[in-house]
């Protein structure tokens, strides 16, 4: 394979680690915003869940925040591991950007 090709791959990729960081990064603001407006509902009021197509009353509130809070902290991890990730494509870009340079 070319210096060229390897080139085009590494570019493909970064532009795909791009839209995972993009996508991940707008689900995680997501499940912030709704434990902000969990934290805000009142005790007293019903909460409701989307499952699907169907809206089903929360029995368990905390139950709802810790599964929230756990899923936010897998995504930051999957954030950060992709972000890491693409840092490695990008320095593999240069690297081959530079070679074919010269």
């Amino acid at each position: 394979m070319s210096d060229q090709q390897q080139l085009q791959m590494v570019v493909a990729e970064v532009q795909n680690a791009r839209q995972q960081v993009a996508a991940l990064a707008s689900q995680i603001k997501e499940i912030e915003l709704t434990l902000e407006a969990i934290g805000s509902h009142p005790e007293d009021k019903a909460l409701h869940q989307q499952r699907g197509a169907v809206l089903i009353e929360v029995t368990d509130r905390d139950a709802l925040v810790t599964e929230l809070t756990d899923t936010l902290t897998r995504m930051n991890q999957a954030l950060e591991m992709i972000k890491a990730r693409e840092a490695e494509l990008i320095e593999a870009y240069e690297s081959l950007k530079k070679s074919i340079e010269e």
